[in-house]
Order: C-alpha cells, then structure tokens, then sequence
C-alpha cells in the first residue's frame, strides 16, 4: 500500500482488525486504494477474467439475490452482477476464474448455470418472454367462460383442459423446474409454492373433467396463477433495473474508441495518416482510430471537445475543463492544465488535450468504482438476516397450512362455512366452492398469497437504489452493512486538516531563531519532502535544495526526525508539543504564537539536538462549505466533535469559524488517542461516526461505527473507512448520513409491508374470502409495491429539518 516500510505493521493491525469488522461477509480489502483518488482506483485483488454465464430458473428478483450470493461465495469472484430480465450472470474474477466451482455453487442453490456466448443470451430471454405470451393468449381466450356463461359446456370444458395444459406445459415450465431444483437441494422457494398452488388448480379440474363428477371446473383459475405470476415478475424485472440506473449509466460511460496519436522520426514515412492532425509538430505525429481495448501505458491519445476520456491519464499538452459530474458529483467542470490527472468516463467540454494513459481496462478508477458499487449493491444487511431466517422456513409452514386448511374444508365444510359466515358481514361476501373443491382451491389460494417474495426482496432492492443514488452524488458505500450503520448515527467527529479545511495549507511566515550548518527554509524543506502529510508538504516548497538524510522517520501525529550525513545531531520537525516533550525550549516564542494561532494558523518548530532553529506559521483555508455542514448536521440533531493534533488555540479558532461548540473540540492529540475518544462516545452511548482523510485518522476510523474518508485521504484512511467521498466538499457528509436514513427507512418499511402482506393474507386465503386469481395478482403487486417504494430513493433529495 505505502512505500514506506515504517507503516507496513500498521496496515497489518488494521487489515486484520477490519477483517473483524462489524461486516462478517466483507471481504478484507474491498477498498483497498493504493493511489489518490483523483488518479484512480487500485483494489488489492487484480481483476483479470469477466465471465458470462446463463442463468436457469430464475422466476423472479429474490431468484436472482439467491444466485447472486450463491456465486460471491466462490473464493476466486470478485464480484457478481445478475440479471432477472436476461436470465444471465456477469462474474468478475479476482486473479484466476473457477468456472465449474460458479456451476457447483449456482446448483447448490437450486438453479442451472452454463458458460454462454451472446446467443445463448438472446435465445434463454425470448424463451421465457414466448412462454409469457402464450399464458397471456390463452387465458385471454379462457375468459370466456366469465364473459358468455360457456363454464358448464361440456366442448368448452374439454377445450380449457387442453389450453391450461399449454400453459402448464410452457407457461409453468420455470416453476416447475424450479421447484424441482430447490426438492433435489433439499430447500425450498416461490417456485415451490406456486408449482403446487397452479398443479392443486389443475389436478382437480382433470380429475373432475374425467371422473365426470360434475361442478365447477378451475382450468382457467390453473392458467391465470401462472399468467399473471410471471407478468407480475416480467414487469417486476422491468421495474427493479431502475434500481440500478447509476450503475448502467457507469458502464456506458468509457468509449469503445480513441485517437492514438503515433509519434514519428523525421526520417518515417507516416502510413494512411488520420484527416485529425495536431498542430505541434505536424511531421512527427498522426492520429489514427483504435479501440480502446488495443491502448497500453504510455500511448498518447488527443482529445477534441466533446469526447469522453477513454482510459485513465495524465494531461501533457494543452488546457481545458472537464466534467467530472458522473464520477465525483461535481456539477462544475474541473480546469485541466499539463499534469493534471483524467479519470475514464469524463468529457472534455471546450479545449483539445494530448494525455498519457496511466491506466487500462480493470485498472481504471471507473472500472474501480463499478466493482466496488456492484459490491456495494449485492451485499447483505444485518436487518436482512430476520427476512433470511424468516423466509427459510416459511414455504414449509405455509405447505402445512395448506394441506390442513384443505382437508377442513374437504372434511369438515360446515365448521369451516360457519367460521367463513360469521365473518362476511364483518369482511365482505365471497363465493366458496362446495364439496371436495372447497379443500382444493382454498389450498392453492393459501400456497399462491404466501410466497414469500416480497420479503426477500424488502432489503437487497432498497441497498441497491440506495447504493446507486449515494452514486450519483459521488458517495461510494463499501456495502449493505456500512449502508445500515450510516442510518443509526448520532455523533460525528471531524478530523481538522484536510477535512474541514482545504489541506493545501501554506508557510505564511518563518521566524529563524538560530543560525545553522543549512538554511532553515532549506533544511525543513529537506526533512519534509517524502511526507504525505499536509503541512508538510507546504513546508517542502519551501526550497528545492538537496540535503542528504539519514535515518528518516515520520512520528505519526507529531513530526519528522532525521539526520544528516556524516553529522551526530538528530533534526526535529514538528509540533511544539513533541519539541517539548524531547527537551527543546519553546516558551519563549510565545509572540509568534499569539500573533497566528488565532488566525487558525499551525505553528511547527524545526530543531537540531535541544536547539530550536525556526518556527513556521502554516495557515490553512477553511473549506466554504465546512460551516453550512456543520449547521446542517447539527439540525440532524447529530452531536458534532471535531478532534486535532494542532495546538488548542488554532483548534479553538477554526471550531469557531465552522461552529463547533469549543467544549467539543479535543486538541494536541496523538492517532491512538483519537481512537480512544471515539471509544469515550462510544461508552456513553453515542453511534459515532468519524469523517477524516490522513494517516493518522485511520485507527480512529477503525474504532468507529462508520468511518468517512473524503477525497484524497490516505490509503490507510480508505481502507478503513465505510464511506468514501469522491468529491472534495465534505457536502458529501450529511447527503450519505441522510440519503442511509432514508434507506434504512424504506428497507424497515418494506420488510413492514412484505410481513403484513402474508400475515393478512394467509388466514383470509384460509377463510375463503379471496380466490387464487386475485392470490396471484396480489402477490405480484406486492412485489411492485416493494419495488417502487425502493426506486423512491433515487429521487431523494437532501433536507434539513431535525430529526426526531
């Protein structure tokens, strides 16, 4: 991850700490960044191979969740993207594909899964849309015996006996083998129950067809439960890749071409040159059309005005703006100028560019972000697991039912009419079989109304539009888990530098206390170049004098200690805390400190041995949106801490600018005890969440219930953060917090609705007050009904009212 080997037991500890995180089925380095954010993502598992496999059996989208985790549960999958409408899976590898291990897992799940090529594809869709159609034409045609009386007529009995067999035969065809996969695995699903409600329907009009016994006949009830059912899912798969808009708006982003520019000698004869030329250097350059897929690392490709960047790169020549919106959730278009970075997907709005490719194909920060947000999508919540436990025993509670619920009504009707009498006036009035049809039908409207679907799509639909509005907005959620913690917080902590303020800070004024072997500008600016951290940073551009070191060592939280060749004395720089604590004298610029620490300026000290060198004022811009956040926050009746290493006064002043009470502002503190801190909040009862971006924030992101990382954090920080922003405003903040407050919302809602829709419908189904016709149409609107409140999250829009 780093390259500095002093940071490589500290990565261990947390790797093996956020193995053990509240998630037990995250994989351990799902965000594992190992460059900045603004250049691209880097996961620790290589993704190499994209497989795509056929998917049977699959009937409606709580199918394709089953499949999707059967898949994920492969060793070598990175990740899983299944798809209902097209009865196909695309698998992402990690760094080697198992093929036969995704078809053993798929069948152990119940389904069938081949390796397919595109037409497999199409033929697999238009069989089941073919089968759809024929159920919708038949029962049409069957209908007549509601519209012309024909129910009693002997030729038209005999007719729907053969046209409910088509249906049976074609229509039900995915049910049946779906329930026969699900026997053979020893489980059970929706295919179960409606196989054995249409079968129930169907079985008895035969049997009465042929045994002459007389009565009514269900033949077109049979062909309707299968018809309706499966447009009710047709229309549901339909409706459920809405869901996922931001997901396919990521995949169409990347181009399928681009402009390679060819460099040439003098002395080279350019070969069919392209009708596009670029003004510098004529004679040495021509621009030909490649596929994206032929580019490589350090080809150069031209980018016109209206071109979307088709791979990772850097700028070498030319300036211009580009939108960044669909990755970062930026509106504004970024300035480009040589050196700067562009991200795959992005459009060159008004200048022509010359880039670099830096990065391909799996490697690109868009390809990144796909595999992390397809993650993020099929992950489970813990909330879900009361629908799993739920789900996994109800189809056989519910065939109990049935089958008893039949034989009262065969057996013994006079009790079961009575019951059904006494309550009418109280519901409305219902036409009952009579006889031995009473037990059939009643059986097959109580196995039709309790299929379970809408329990099992309650929560992957909701984190799966969730996911993908935070998206939109440039909020990356790791997975369903941080999605849920993100809805139960009632703390925040901000980290200072580079959170609430910009973390460009710069050397505003240097105050030399001492003469020495090297200039202070210059030996500060020697010991601070190969820190990452902010300030020391701004220190390095101090100079761009060479100084020979030894011995460097960055002190987390404090400073740098070095020494310089051939010399005994140990170079300090750093906060005046640590000074101290080392034996250097620094009460006696006090002055320089009441002149800038008001100002919100850091002040750092550089000492040889106790000698103290220099001191340098570091002022760092508060971020404009950083004061409007924290009031916004606040209004979300959140508690809102903000903990620093800086020195208190400095501390003081920028909490008061963005509006943090002072009595919640900690100050001149290590990493370790801002973890300590959030286990303080933690055993007072708060659900903390910590929003920071370096090195030193990571032990307090692990420690965390949720951990934010904002654009260009450490790589530390990313792999221990549950939230990443991909924009630079920490805006992102109170959209991610209340964009998961209203998933958590919906998903409760859902999993209210999912059980109140079978809790109510079963013992009316038992009561005989809804026939299976109405069972089968209920049951796929309750589908749609949990659907459509998910989609709601895609049209949400941050508010700022408190919360209760």
């Amino acid at each position: 991850m780093r390259d500095r080997q002093e940071f490589a037991s500290e990565m261990v500890q947390i790797k093996t700490h956020s193995a053990c995180r509240k998630s037990e089925n995250r994989p351990k380095s799902i965000l594992a960044v190992k460059t900045s954010l603004t250049a691209g993502f880097h996961f620790d598992y290589g993704i190499t191979v994209t497989t795509e496999f056929s998917i049977d059996g699959m009937t409606c989208s709580n199918c394709a969740q089953h499949v999707t985790r059967a898949i994920q549960s492969v060793p070598e999958v990175r990740s899983a993207t299944v798809s209902l409408k097209n009865n196909s899976a695309v698998v992402r590898w990690n760094a080697s594909e198992n093929i036969p291990a995704v078809l053993r897992a798929v069948k152990g799940a119940g389904y069938e899964a081949k390796e397919m090529n595109h037409s497999g594809h199409a033929t697999t869709h238009n069989g089941w849309q073919l089968s759809l159609w024929i159920g919708i034409v038949v029962t049409a045609l069957m209908a007549g015996e509601w519209i012309f009386q024909f129910g009693s007529v002997r030729w038209f009995q005999w007719t729907s006996f053969v046209l409910a067999g088509i249906v049976q035969i074609f229509g039900g065809a995915q049910f049946y083998r779906g329930a026969w996969r699900q026997l053979k695995s020893g489980s059970s699903n929706m295919d179960t129950l409606v196989a054995l409600g249409s079968t129930t329907a169907f079985g008895y009009s035969t049997w009465a067809l042929f045994s002459g016994t007389g009565g009514h006949l269900y033949f077109v009830e049979a062909a309707a439960i299968i018809t309706l059912i499966s447009l009710g899912h047709s229309i549901e798969g339909r409706v459920s890749d809405r869901a996922s808009g931001a997901l396919k708006s990521l995949l169409t982003l990347a181009p399928q071409t681009a402009q390679k520019i060819s460099r040439t000698s003098n002395n080279d004869k350019i070969v069919n040159p392209s009708p596009v030329a670029i003004n510098l250097q004529p004679s040495l350059t021509a621009v030909h059309e490649v596929p994206v897929s032929e580019l490589q690392i350090g080809d150069e490709v031209l980018l016109r005005p209206g071109d979307h960047v088709p791979v990772d790169g850097t700028v070498l020549e030319g300036e211009s703006a580009v939108d960044e919106s669909m990755m970062t959730g930026e509106s504004a278009p970024a300035d480009k100028k040589p050196g700067s970075t562009l991200l795959t997907g992005t459009v060159n709005v008004n200048g022509r560019l010359v880039m670099q490719v830096t990065a391909t194909g799996e490697e690109t920060a868009l390809a990144r972000v796909i595999a992390a947000v397809q993650y993020a999508q099929t992950s489970r919540a813990d909330i879900q697991r009361l629908a799993d436990r739920v789900s996994s025993v109800f189809v056989p509670i519910v065939v109990i039912i049935a089958i008893g619920t039949g034989l009262w009504w065969g057996l013994a009707p006079e009790s079961a009419n009575k019951i059904h009498g006494l309550l009418a006036p109280f519901l409305w009035h219902a036409h009952v079989p009579s006889g031995i049809a009473a037990g059939f039908i009643i059986a097959a409207a109580i196995l039709i109304i309790a299929c379970p679907c809408a329990m099992g799509l309650a929560t992957p639909i909701a984190i799966m539009a969730g996911t993908n509005a935070a998206a939109k907005r440039g909020i990356l959620i790791r997975d369903g888990v941080a999605l849920e913690k993100a809805g139960t917080i009632s703390a925040l902590i901000f980290d200072k530098t580079g959170t609430l303020t910009l973390g460009k800070p710069a050397v505003t004024e240097i105050r030399e206390i001492q003469q020495a072997r090297f200039k202070a500008k210059d030996l500060a600016a020697a010991i601070a170049r190969d820190s990452s951290h902010p300030i020391s940073q701004a220190v390095a551009k101090l100079s761009t004098e060479k100084i020979h070191l030894e011995n460097w060592q960055e002190v987390r939280g404090s400073g740098i200690e070095a020494t310089v060749l051939n010399t005994a004395g140990k170079i300090r720089l750093g906060s005046l805390r640590w000074l101290g604590a080392n034996g250097i004298d620094t009460s006696k610029e006090e002055p320089f400190l009441a002149k800038w620490t008001p100002q919100g300026a850091t002040v750092i000290g550089l000492a040889v041995e106790k000698n103290l060198l220099a001191l340098f004022a570091v002022l760092d811009t508060i971020k404009p949106d950083a004061a409007k956040v924290v009031k916004q926050l606040r209004e979300q009746a959140l508690n809102i801490y903000m903990v620093t290493g800086d020195n208190g006064r400095t501390a003081a002043s920028v909490a008061a600018q963005v509006g943090i009470a002072q009595e919640n502002v900690l100050s001149e503190v290590r990493p370790e005890q801002k973890a300590e801190f959030v286990k303080k909040l933690q055993a007072s009862g708060e659900r903390v969440a910590f929003v920071g971006d370096g090195i030193n924030d990571a032990p307090a992101l692990q420690q965390s219930n949720l951990g934010i990382a904002v654009s260009r954090a450490s790589d530390i920080a990313r792999e221990a953060a549950d939230i990443i922003l991909l924009k630079s405003e920490i805006s992102g903040v109170p959209e991610a917090l209340g964009l998961a407050q209203a998933t958590l919302r919906t998903i409760k809602q859902n999993l209210f609705w999912a059980f109140f829709y079978n809790a109510l419908g079963v013992p009316l189904a038992a009561l005989g007050f809804i026939s299976p016709i109405f069972c089968a149409a209920a049951m796929g609107f309750s589908d749609l009904i949990v659907i459509g409140n998910a989609l709601r999250l895609l049209r949400w829009k941050k508010q700022n009212p408190s919360r209760p």
